[in-house]
């Protein structure tokens, strides 16, 4: 009796712990940047589903100060699940393919620069590990290719996914990511026809340095000195970077002034969404407009290569990254609130319809829960709910899509619950989804 007590004991340990390792889902975070430290935290919320955390970059030392920074926070739910860091360089696909193997990573978050997102994604496919990220894939030495971007690099590998069955879901951060999932919401339950989209991101914070960008210098420049590629009359049309602005009422930040810029999430939307117009604005200052124009305009955010009269090979874009504030850095001081949201209008039922579906966020409150602003924390929440639904079956689909290919309702009704609740104004009247 007492030896099949014992057995049965045995067994239902044996059942219990191959059913938690079938729930959770190891993840590998790449990078370590201040979007990495959102994604890190929220994993380390949720590390009941996600299981192990590995934190992986070119320089490890960042990585560690991550992991302190949840500690200090307290914010590992699970303590026995551990939360480790890594030495990478994710450009070399074998390491990568070994780090993934050696942590039992099942889920990689990429959230290192763009460059990388081919390696990584690479990596992925020689592991079977599902992949995602937060923006497009660039080359160090090509700005603003020719449209739309996603087949220059993504969607060349869309079949190899599909034949592995890897889930791969591209640009899951919030422009592009959660506006994407607007897009898809609002069709599914507001419009029968969409004429026009305007995605509007605005910062109405103050970090109180002279001038700084809230993301990697380097991508946040490089999106705005090229030719602005836009998406109207469901065509590709080129125009000059900052020639068109607007001023629109935003919930919360009141009235702000927004320029028509190329984005990633136009490169997808233009494909999987049925619209006339798709059109990318954000908000600038009036002195980070002049700030931009003279570095420009003196040829300081070239991504070419020049010489210096000593002989010394620099790329001017580079030196200005070196030069200005860490991003991470702002976050301690900076106040004030961001708005970012889909103006779509359409029709429903043979009546025009417009709605704003938007979500704003306070750079405080970010930095109180996770040491974090406001920008890095809307990019860095997203990709931890994907990560969720991608554990708990609902998004794990197997092959590559962008954002608004997948249901919208479990993602944002998630996104509700841990951190980027959504609101939709509507006839005049804001509500929560």
């Amino acid at each position: 009796m007492v030896v099949t007590m014992l057995s049965k004991l045995l067994v239902i340990r044996i059942l219990r712990i191959t059913w938690d390792k079938a729930m959770k889902k190891n993840v590998l975070i790449i990078g370590a940047g201040g979007v990495a430290n959102v994604v890190a935290h929220k994993c380390a919320q949720h590390n009941e589903v996600l299981g192990n955390i590995c934190i992986a970059s070119r320089t490890q030392s960042k990585c560690d100060a991550i992991i302190e920074s949840i500690h200090r926070k307290n914010n590992l739910k699970n303590k026995d699940n551990r939360l480790y860091s890594r030495q990478i360089d994710a450009m070399d696909v074998p390491a990568t393919v070994k780090l993934i193997k050696e942590t039992d990573s099942a889920i990689v978050i990429n959230v290192g620069i763009a460059f990388i997102n081919m390696s990584v994604l690479q990596a992925c496919l020689a592991t079977g590990a599902a992949y995602m990220d937060t923006a497009i894939h660039e080359e160090p030495d090509k700005i603003c290719e020719n449209p739309p971007w996603y087949a220059n690099y993504e969607w060349k590998h869309l079949e190899a996914c599909k034949e592995k069955g890897l889930t791969a879901i591209l640009g899951v951060g919030f422009d592009p990511g959660v506006v994407n999932a607007y897009c898809a919401y609002a069709v599914k339950h507001y419009f029968d026809e969409v004429d026009s989209i305007d995605i509007m991101d605005v910062n109405a914070g103050d970090h109180g340095k002279y001038f700084a960008t809230n993301f990697d210098p380097e991508i946040n420049f490089r999106e705005f000195t090229g030719k602005v590629w836009t998406w109207i009359d469901r065509q590709w049309v080129s125009k000059p970077v900052h020639s068109e602005k607007r001023n629109y009422h935003f919930p919360v930040v009141g009235e702000r002034t927004v320029y028509l810029n190329g984005h990633d999430e136009l490169h997808s939307l233009s494909k999987n969404i049925e619209a006339n117009n798709i059109r990318f604005w954000m908000g600038f200052s009036d002195h980070y407009i002049n700030c931009f124009t003279v570095l420009k305009n003196i040829g300081l955010l070239s991504e070419q290569p020049v010489t210096t009269t000593e002989g010394l090979e620099v790329v001017p874009l580079k030196v200005v990254k070196t030069c200005l504030p860490d991003p991470a850095s702002l976050a301690p001081g900076y106040t004030g609130k961001t708005c970012i949201g889909n103006l779509i209008k359409g029709e429903k039922d043979g009546k025009e319809k417009e709605i704003f579906i938007y979500n704003t966020c306070d750079h405080q409150q970010c930095y109180n829960e996770v040491e974090s602003q406001a920008i890095s924390y809307t990019a860095g929440v997203p990709p931890v709910a994907a990560a969720i639904l991608i554990a708990n079956g609902k998004w794990d689909v197997k092959t590559m899509k962008n954002v608004e290919e997948l249901d919208p309702d479990p993602f944002l009704a998630l996104l509700n619950e841990i951190g980027l609740p959504t609101k939709i104004r509507d006839d005049g009247a804001d509500k929560s989804i």
